[in-house]
């Protein structure tokens, strides 16, 4: 194969792990409790890192929001189900999609997959604010649209 060929394979497959945009850790042995099984709080943790990646995939960086001052989306509600242990050590891929969206707030869904196996759920619930202000406010159309590449499965 030649040189250039080797390069455009290369590209070819960094353009694929862009795509393939689900967030991925190993559990490393802070994440633990003294059981050598990762803490609870901590799912969470790696959820958030998750939520970060897929709005700057989706092109609404969180730390631009935060810059800019013009939107906050607090997270309002976050639930678990763990279904099996993730111990430390364990290579980790959570996948991420929009379950629910209205006018001011958004759902979205995480999978926690260790190999082929579901290992743990989690859900968080963000509403739209000014963060001058705190009260709520609609989700920007743009945001709406960028959200719905998490609902069908081409981003998170």
């Amino acid at each position: 194969m030649a040189e250039t060929d080797l390069a455009e394979t290369d590209l070819a497959q960094a353009d694929l792990a862009e795509r393939d945009s689900a967030h991925r850790f190993r559990v490393a042995l802070h994440d633990t409790d003294s059981a050598g099984v990762l803490f609870f709080g901590h799912l969470f943790r790696h959820a958030h890192d998750a939520y970060e990646e897929a709005m700057r995939r989706i092109g609404w960086p969180i730390d631009r929001l935060i810059r800019d001052g013009e939107l906050g989306l607090p997270l309002v509600h976050a639930e678990a189900d763990f279904l099996d242990r993730l111990r430390h050590g364990d290579s980790v891929r959570v996948s991420l999609a929009l379950q629910a969206q209205t006018r001011k707030r958004f759902v979205l869904d995480y999978r926690f997959w260790r190999g082929g196996e579901l290992a743990a759920t989690a859900s968080t619930v963000h509403v739209a604010i000014d963060p001058r202000t705190g009260r709520s406010r609609p989700l920007p159309a743009e945001l709406i649209e960028a959200l719905g590449r998490l609902a069908d499965g081409s981003v998170g």
